[in-house]
């Protein structure tokens, strides 16, 4: 998947791959893609609740020796 920009939020404790990504999206354009790289589990249920609060639209999500993997496109 094409991605603006990779965050790497990987040993962060929940909120801190929420408060991370939404830093970056404030710097990104209406479109861009963002992928978040994360190890806390609940940050699963996090993103999915702030993609959608935000505006955002969550292209993707994926599981890869236990690093999460979000694709969140900016609206």
């Amino acid at each position: 998947m094409n991605t603006d920009k990779v965050l790497d939020a990987k040993g962060l404790a929940c909120p801190m791959p929420i408060v991370k990504t939404r830093k970056e999206m404030k710097d990104m354009e209406s479109g861009q893609v963002l992928e978040i790289l994360a190890t806390d589990k609940g940050a699963k249920a996090d993103m999915t609740a702030w993609a959608k609060s935000g505006g955002h639209e969550l292209l993707d999500i994926q599981e890869e020796g236990g690093v999460l993997k979000f694709w969140i496109k900016k609206g």
